[in-house]
């Protein structure tokens, strides 16, 4: 039984998985490492969890489409002097079975027995709409 623990986010305004590529090697994306990071209020409680194995699943159109692996969890004080939670990421993106998901706010912890399974690196459905590639993969396409 899988017992590692992941994050699932929304990537608000990614059309796909390329979309989301550029804009995590966008400038504005990148910590001082170089690495992609998405930055959120809260801290993950279960934080020690996250770092054993834990990826960040990308909600795309309401479809969950790829996975990141969490490297590690950065302090990052923002302007407005608010102690927020850097999640830093590998850059590599991993495709995932796609897997339908309504819209909710933040991020919500994954257990990985309930995580979409990865799948190869072809990377033929990576243009595809998220909707058709839900569609795809309920006909056992992918």
């Amino acid at each position: 039984m899988d017992n590692s623990l992941h994050l699932i986010k929304l990537s608000v305004g990614s059309e796909d998985m390329k979309s989301l590529a550029r804009w995590q090697a966008s400038k504005a994306a990148k910590g001082p490492d170089g690495l992609p990071r998405h930055v959120t209020r809260m801290w993950p409680k279960r934080e020690s969890d996250l770092l054993k194995n834990g990826s960040i699943y990308w909600v795309i159109k309401g479809v969950v489409l790829c996975r990141q692996r969490i490297l590690r969890l950065d302090e990052v004080i923002g302007g407005d002097g608010i102690r927020r939670c850097a999640i830093v990421l590998d850059p590599e993106l991993h495709r995932v079975e796609a897997m339908p998901k309504r819209p909710f706010q933040g991020w919500r912890y994954l257990e990985g027995k309930d995580a979409p399974r990865d799948l190869g690196k072809d990377s033929a459905n990576d243009d595809l709409p998220p909707k058709l590639v839900m569609a795809l993969s309920e006909v056992g396409i992918r």
